[in-house]
């Protein structure tokens, strides 16, 4: 049926896209989390 092939279709997409925006937040949440880790060092250096 090509109306149910259709809705099929559709949900993969929005599945597909779903899990791509999960994926850039966590790999956006690691960049973060990184350069916070960075912050006291670069503080530290300037310091010193």
């Amino acid at each position: 049926n090509a109306s149910k092939s259709r809705i099929k279709d559709t949900d993969f997409a929005k599945e597909t896209t779903q899990m791509t925006k999960s994926q850039i937040l966590s790999q956006a949440s690691s960049s973060i989390l990184a350069q916070a880790k960075q912050a006291p060092n670069s503080a530290l250096s300037l310091l010193g």
